[in-house]
């Protein structure tokens, strides 16, 4: 399991859109360090809304998450920063700034822990340069660190992505449906590559639509239906019939 750091526990959370929609309804979440968790369901299911609740990219209408047992839901200011710095988030669409090499987006990891001046500037320190290689050649494409990211395909843009999420050490690592635009090879490289966090110790949460990925990954899985929280059981205990009731349409989801 993990080094202790890096659980996730949320409680009673509610998200309520302004136009009264219901992105997330009474979820009870308890991660333990270490875990790799998928969470399934259909689109609309509340899978990015609960991802981006932990994260703290919108806020909860109700409950609290706790992150190593401080709630991020109330955090502000300096000390919500120093919390993001140990949750990496891996997006569906790579968020790369496309301009830049792929050397400055695996460094721009690092960011949280400099001074504005210094990361405007690229002033990076020589081990965090160091560091950046060292975490390219871990998801081999050291040999596209002077390569700017647009002209990368888009598997590679996820693998650096990854590779700027470690340059964070984060404990928790949030993968927001990582391989939705990905072909098959390139889908088993990146999630061999979140595997590999997982190995290293961080807590893994991923929305994925593919039952096949989850039951080969996942330590546990959780099924989210129509903002609710429907299912949750250790891989042992999954049988793979039990996705259907997960992905039943229900009549208010897209």
């Amino acid at each position: 399991m993990g080094n202790g750091v890096g659980t996730i526990k949320v409680n009673d959370v509610s998200k309520i859109y302004p136009n009264g929609t219901i992105g997330l309804d009474h979820i009870n979440l308890d991660i333990q360090s270490g875990e790799f968790v998928v969470i399934v369901g259909l689109s609309g299911a509340g899978k990015s809304t609960l991802l981006r609740a932990i994260n703290r990219l919108h806020d909860v209408s109700e409950g609290e998450i706790l992150l190593d047992g401080v709630d991020i839901t109330k955090a502000k200011g300096k000390e919500l920063r120093q919390q993001r710095r140990n949750i990496a988030m891996i997006f569906q669409n790579f968020n790369l700034v496309k301009r830049a090499t792929v050397a400055r987006n695996v460094l721009a990891g690092r960011v949280g822990y400099y001074s504005t001046f210094r990361s405007t500037f690229g002033l990076f320190s020589k081990e965090d340069k160091e560091k950046a290689a060292a975490n390219l050649d871990r998801v081999n494409m050291l040999d596209k660190y002077y390569t700017r990211a647009d002209e990368l395909s888009g598997g590679q843009q996820q693998r650096v992505a990854i590779a700027r999420s470690m340059m964070q050490s984060p404990n928790i690592v949030l993968a927001d449906e990582p391989i939705a635009s990905l072909d098959p090879k390139t889908t088993k490289m990146v999630m061999d590559d979140l595997q590999h966090l997982n190995d290293m110790g961080m807590t893994v949460v991923v929305n994925l639509h593919s039952v096949e990925l989850a039951m080969a990954y996942a330590t546990r899985i959780v099924g989210l239906r129509g903002g609710k929280l429907v299912y949750d059981k250790p891989i042992a205990e999954v049988n793979a019939d039990d996705f259907d009731g997960i992905y039943a349409e229900t009549g208010d989801e897209e």
